[in-house]
């Protein structure tokens, strides 16, 4: 099954250029997924009622051609497999033309909000997403990021507008605090059509967190750790 729904390139997506930012076609990707699982009773509205919630590991999402504003995006997105815990979701963004312009791939649990547990995705659940086995946007499995030699690092503090109604930080926000790492010369300067994130650890309302700058050839890489422990890993090329 593959759900879609339209978008607009509004005023508060766009950055240089009047191009749509990073986090603007992720939001879409991210809403996208979130009505698709409204649409079989696991969304956003239905978590108080079956206790139940899906928490997003992996990210990975290349730019084809960048929207600009005003332009009207279609946003399709399906299952593509279930494993015992985990469910991998995949999107492609299109233009008015019906031309790809952005790909994404993703990996979710579903959490017992009452157990705070990983809960095992039985059949009945995934039978209601009806998955496109035959259907990857990407060639390649996700595959880990490799952490070497950092640069430098760097405090970031988490504010109020990070935290999400799960009471963690957004994962969309986690971009955002990748772009306050950078370097102010490859802040200006690039461009970044690669993006992945790798979620390992939540991130809480007032947590010190210590952010780890690497660069690995055109990857640009930040670490993200609170209590020597690793949040997350953010890839940018």
């Amino acid at each position: 099954m593959i759900y879609c729904n339209n978008y607009k390139i509004g005023l508060e997506d766009i950055g240089i250029k009047n191009e749509a930012t990073n986090k603007a076609l992720l939001a879409i990707m991210e809403d996208v997924a979130g009505l698709h699982s409204a649409s079989v009773g696991y969304g956003v509205l239905d978590i108080e009622t079956k206790k139940r919630v899906w928490i997003l590991l992996d990210w990975k999402m290349k730019v084809i051609k960048r929207p600009k504003y005003n332009d009207d995006i279609k946003a399709e997105t399906w299952s593509r497999k279930v494993e015992r815990l985990y469910a991998y979701r995949d999107f492609q963004l299109k233009d008015k033309e019906g031309n790809i312009i952005a790909i994404g791939t993703s990996r979710w649990i579903l959490i017992d909000t009452d157990r705070k547990r990983p809960m095992k995705l039985t059949a009945d659940i995934a039978d209601l997403y009806e998955s496109e086995t035959d259907k990857s946007v990407f060639p390649e499995q996700i595959e880990d990021i490799k952490c070497e030699n950092y640069l430098f690092k760097k405090d970031y503090y988490i504010q109020r507008r990070d935290i999400d109604i799960n009471e963690h930080m957004h994962n969309l926000n986690y971009l955002d605090m990748a772009y306050e790492i950078l370097p102010e010369d490859v802040y200006k300067n690039k461009v970044f059509d690669n993006i992945r994130i790798v979620y390992k650890k939540e991130i809480l309302y007032g947590e010190k967190v210590v952010c780890y700058y690497e660069e690995q050839g055109n990857k640009h890489i930040i670490t993200a750790k609170s209590k020597d422990k690793i949040n997350a890993i953010i890839e940018l090329s």
